[in-house]
């Protein structure tokens, strides 16, 4: 007999966390290995931000705090929403958490019924459809391709809809492909929902920031999509404070309210220290960043570019995010140093062994035919892991 819970044992393990520890562990035996496998920017969290935390420390913020966070930081979050993105949400609306992660798994949990549809643009980010599954709802996947940006048409929306599709779950700048949906996009996919009033849509930009189009739109601004958008996002990655702990939604109050409920049975409210933190950081005019962003832009076009130099990689140009995402189904088939490169995950594991190189395989996203590479990490270091990665194609 088997003593853990079905629901654990049908549960996939997170593949960026496999595949990190994985690369730590060869590190531990004394490999050179080089790690593109976590999306974590390689900044350290601005000292401004570290000095409203030391200050919170000593205003003995040290007590535990509403499970819903503290009013002075859903102001500044509304503040942020309507600065930045447009969007008037009220306290009531917002709901703090420890992490973007456990926003979305509230989500999933007050959202979906066993049997329920939640569709997921694929690629998406890993563990989108595990949360899906952990609520005894189904993912249903809608694939895209490099060629068409890794983004789905409204025509494919519309088809994937059937009578028990209850959620839409998506990011943008996406993790892994670092598309990022424009105004007209969004609007398109509105155009479909319309029909569709009882499907709700997550909406997680965590990377909006990290953008490189010049302008970022969030789908709840589009005319009617307000009242049907959970809209998260945190700081972990444009503020560089992935281990902070802070993320946070926009929604209906009825969702809020659920969220709180299900999260003071759970959690209860995040970190009081982070919290304050977070206040500064949100209140902090996001130009802040530009330095940040520049070096992502850069380090961005390096890799396309290089990428664009090994045979057997497809590769499109995204605009956001640090990640890259090459289809490289044209190596499957093909045997390189003696090993047969059967899928993604056979490739992403050959980079491992023969190049020392740790990506991620496109199948933990939703997409077999790509690996993720992030460039979360310094030019040096991407010249020398992409260089590793030809000499171990080309042979």
């Amino acid at each position: 007999m088997n003593a853990l819970s079905d629901r654990i044992n049908n549960l996939s393990t997170s593949q960026t966390l496999a595949m990190a520890a994985k690369a730590r562990e060869l590190k531990a035996q004394g490999k050179d290995i080089i790690s593109l496998s976590l999306g974590e920017p390689d900044f350290n969290t601005p000292d401004f931000i570290k000095e409203a935390a030391i200050q919170a420390i000593q205003d003995n913020y040290s007590t535990y705090s509403p499970v819903d966070g503290y009013a002075e930081l859903k102001d500044a979050i509304c503040r942020k929403f309507k600065r930045d993105n447009n969007l008037d949400y009220k306290p009531a609306n917002i709901v703090v958490s420890t992490g973007a992660k456990q926003s979305l798994y509230n989500i999933c949990q007050v959202m979906l019924n066993p049997g329920d549809e939640c569709l997921l643009p694929a690629p998406y980010w890993v563990s989108y459809a595990e949360m899906v599954k952990m609520a005894e709802a189904n993912p249903v996947e809608v694939p895209t391709s490099v060629e068409s940006d890794f983004k789905i048409t409204p025509e494919q929306l519309e088809a994937a809809i059937t009578p028990k599709t209850k959620l839409m779950m998506f990011s943008s700048p996406c993790n892994p492909s670092g598309s990022v949906y424009n105004e007209a996009e969004l609007t398109a996919l509105a155009k479909v929902l319309e029909k569709y009033p009882q499907i709700y849509v997550v909406s997680d930009e965590i990377y909006e920031h990290i953008n490189f189009s010049g302008n970022f739109c969030s789908i709840a601004t589009i005319p009617g999509m307000f009242d049907r958008t959970i809209t998260v996002n945190g700081v972990a990655k444009a503020f560089a404070m992935t281990g902070w702990r802070i993320g946070y939604i926009g929604a209906p109050e009825f969702i809020a309210k659920a969220c709180t409920k299900m999260q003071g049975q759970v959690t209860s409210g995040a970190n009081s220290v982070a919290q304050r933190a977070t206040i500064t950081a949100l209140d902090a005019d996001p130009s802040v960043l530009k330095d940040m962003v520049a070096a992502f832009h850069s380090r961005r076009d390096l890799v396309v570019g290089l990428i664009k130099e090994i045979p057997g990689m497809k590769i499109n140009t995204p605009e956001g995010a640090f990640y890259v995402f090459p289809d490289v189904s044209s190596l499957f088939g093909k045997t390189l140093r003696g090993v047969e490169i059967k899928n993604a995950d056979d490739f992403s594991m050959y980079l491992l062994e023969h190049a020392n190189v740790a990506t991620v395989t496109g199948d933990a996203f939703g997409n077999p035919s790509c690996i993720r590479f992030s460039y979360a990490t310094s030019e040096d270091v991407l010249i020398e892991a992409l260089r590793r990665i030809k000499e171990a194609v080309t042979e």
